[in-house]
């Protein structure tokens, strides 16, 4: 059985493995292994081939791995829908209040009710939504 295709079928058996795992580091060596298998296939000494396959493991295990894990767990994400206008700070249009008032948020009239129900907020000042509930946005006046 001709070098590379031991290389390839190591390869294929180390991402395989890999979907048990999802750690990312098989993958990694499997990148390694296909290397090593170009390598075989250029005609290289096995011990070339070893170096080679191990050389590219670790730089994907250094460099390609930390990317991957943080795409995975999404940092660095941007927030959408509702989400993504918690914090934001809004224009109070009429008196908001502990029942109903309307806020401008993100250019578009919104439905609102005070954070703090002791709070009545008028018209013109500045408010910090603080969640959305439904269609309403929940907003505090800071002071």
């Amino acid at each position: 059985m001709p070098a590379w295709l031991i290389w390839v079928i190591a390869a294929g058996v180390l991402a395989g493995a890999e979907t048990l795992s999802m750690d990312f580091v098989l993958v990694m060596c499997a990148g390694g292994a296909a290397a090593g298998a170009v390598t075989a296939a250029a005609g290289a000494p096995p011990a070339i081939q070893v170096l080679v396959a191990a050389f590219v493991a670790i730089g994907l295990l250094a460099f390609v791995r930390p990317v991957a894990r943080r795409h995975l767990a999404g940092e660095g994400a941007q927030l959408m829908g509702t989400e993504a206008l918690i914090g934001k700070q809004a224009i109070v249009l009429s008196e908001v209040d502990a029942h109903h008032g309307l806020v401008r948020l993100n250019g578009q009239p919104w439905t609102a009710r005070a954070y703090d129900t002791t709070q009545t907020m008028t018209a013109g000042s500045t408010v910090r939504v603080m969640e959305i509930s439904g269609a309403t946005a929940v907003v505090w006046q800071e002071s």
